[in-house]
């Protein structure tokens, strides 16, 4: 991804509130629940499979902890991984963000910088291969503000995953808590998908990360997307004010 990465700027001044939560989108594209599992072997039957288990507990928002996150992503079953394969692959971009986000949250900048190039290079070697995963899309969206670059090249990052999967319930769960944040930034067409996938996720009952993103909004935004519920039927209205009150 061009530009380079503002790292003393991003670590020494206080950031602006869409820098913050573009920087909180990146671990929230992995989910909220901590669960501390331990005692991963890669070495039980092929590791392909192994990884695919791992892929299917991530994208239902459970994860690793740091330690055995970081193990998994060093060890030998992972460096020998395809980059097509796509589930292996995607498994491992789902250990490493959070790593990364830790890390630009503590200041420790190598650290950052070294877990954002693996992403970068990760996201990329599995798109040549499949160059049709809205998640990697995504992944590079999310490292690209991770960096402070909010301009037309992220968006069009943002575009392609959703063109590639505009209404895929995983991936909008997770889209709407990095494209939320930046709407006021996005081009006008680009915006009218954010929000209408904000619609859609609370029209599906997949209230948990919509809420959370209407909580961190600021006034303008929260306006915005107050909007799109107050046209939501009143079973949908009151499944949303539930969870607002649960999370609030």
């Amino acid at each position: 991804m061009p530009g380079s990465i503002r790292r003393h700027a991003m670590l020494s001044k206080p950031e602006p509130f869409i820098g913050r939560l573009a920087r909180i989108g990146l671990i929230l594209m992995v989910g909220c629940v901590g669960l501390a599992w331990g005692g991963l072997n890669a070495k039980r039957g092929a590791a392909s499979d192994v990884f695919r288990d791992i892929e299917s507990h991530l994208l239902r928002f459970e994860t690793f902890s740091p330690a055995t996150a970081a193990a998994t992503l060093d060890g030998v079953a992972a460096q020998r991984l395809s980059g097509c394969d796509t589930h292996a692959q995607r498994a491992l971009l789902l250990l490493e963000i959070p790593l990364a986000y830790a890390s630009l949250q503590s200041g420790a900048v190598q650290e950052f910088d070294r877990r954002s190039r693996s992403l970068d290079a990760r996201a990329r070697q599995t798109l040549s291969c499949n160059p049709r995963d809205s998640f990697v899309w995504l992944v590079l969206f999310g490292l690209s503000t991770g960096r402070g670059l909010v301009d037309k090249n992220s968006f069009d990052l943002l575009r392609m995953s959703y063109e590639t999967s505009p209404y895929e319930a995983w991936v909008a769960a997770r889209r709407v808590t990095v494209a939320v944040p930046l709407i006021l930034s996005a081009p006008e067409p680009l915006r009218e998908r954010i929000l209408a996938e904000f619609q859609y996720l609370v029209r599906m009952r997949f209230t948990e990360m919509p809420v959370r993103v209407y909580l961190n909004a600021p006034p303008s935004v929260r306006t915005l997307l107050q909007a799109r519920i107050d046209q939501l039927g009143a079973k949908e209205k009151e499944t949303f004010a539930a969870a607002l009150k649960r999370l609030s």
